[in-house]
């Protein structure tokens, strides 16, 4: 009986431990009530974002979509046959640690600033 107790007491110490690290993620709408649109390059200044925060990119499909890319597309605004592309309007991604860049994948779009870099610690 003492074992199970400890199994029990070991099983509820994990979920609690797994409860709190979702709660301490935070979701961000990208763009905020505009969303994902022109000018959103500087929508991230002043936010801290962690390894597991959410990132949701809502867009009308017709007109953008999300494109995760490297530094140096992100930079020249280059779009590789294959990065990952997102395309429903309403895309979640999870941040892992380090810097993670996203473009718009419609032509021109990133170079009239629809492109953001995202660090996260």
């Amino acid at each position: 009986m003492e074992n199970m107790t400890r199994v029990f007491i070991a099983a509820m110490s994990v979920c609690v431990l797994l409860q709190s690290q979702v709660a301490l993620s935070t979701n961000y709408v990208v763009g905020d009530s505009s969303g994902w649109f022109f000018g959103v390059s500087a929508w991230p200044n002043g936010k801290t974002f962690k390894a597991g925060d959410v990132l949701e990119f809502k867009y009308d499909v017709t007109m953008h979509s999300v494109v995760e890319v490297g530094k140096s597309d992100y930079e020249s605004c280059n779009i590789p046959s294959d990065a990952t592309t997102y395309n429903s309007g309403d895309d979640k991604i999870t941040l892992s640690n380090g810097t993670s860049y996203f473009v718009c994948g419609f032509p021109g779009h990133c170079a009239a600033g629809m492109k953001i870099a995202i660090t996260a610690n």
